[in-house]
């Protein structure tokens, strides 16, 4: 019999969250999930309270976190998210149409790995972040020989 560990490596995609209090750019990105290989959307939440409340019921791999939202705001969204994970946290990537340089700092001050602009957001660049995300963190966290969390 597999493991849930083990039916992950073989069976699982990358499960994703799109959070964005835009419903245009949540149709954009779910497009981008679909036709990414290796990804698939669990769910959306269009505000930081929500995205703490999807994210704690669906448990995803990654959650694609807008920046300013109504409410708590991506950042703080961010921290809830990850001190809530009890060892199994979600990769988080903030989105913005700002400039990378705005919001690194406050991309590692609240968990995120990686700052993605909305602008080149794509399948590419997907699919590079989550990979430049598993190389940076291996050994990320207990029970990692899933192949889907980095």
């Amino acid at each position: 019999m597999l493991t849930r560990t083990e039916m992950q490596t073989e069976h699982r995609h990358i499960q994703v969250l799109i959070v964005d209090d835009q419903a245009s750019f949540r149709r954009a990105a779910r497009s981008v999930v679909e036709l990414t290989p290796g990804f698939e959307l669990v769910g959306e939440a269009a505000t930081g309270e929500a995205s703490v409340a999807a994210a704690g019921a669906l448990q995803p791999d990654l959650v694609l976190m807008d920046v300013h939202l109504p409410g708590i705001d991506g950042l703080e969204a961010s921290r809830r998210i990850l001190g809530a994970s009890g060892g199994q946290a979600p990769v988080i990537f903030l989105l913005s149409t700002y400039e990378a340089s705005d919001c690194m700092e406050d991309a590692s001050e609240c968990g995120a790995v990686a700052y993605l602009s909305k602008a080149k957001f794509g399948s590419e660049r997907l699919s590079s972040a989550w990979a430049a995300a598993r190389a940076s963190a291996r050994g990320w966290a207990p029970n990692n020989s899933s192949g889907t969390r980095p």
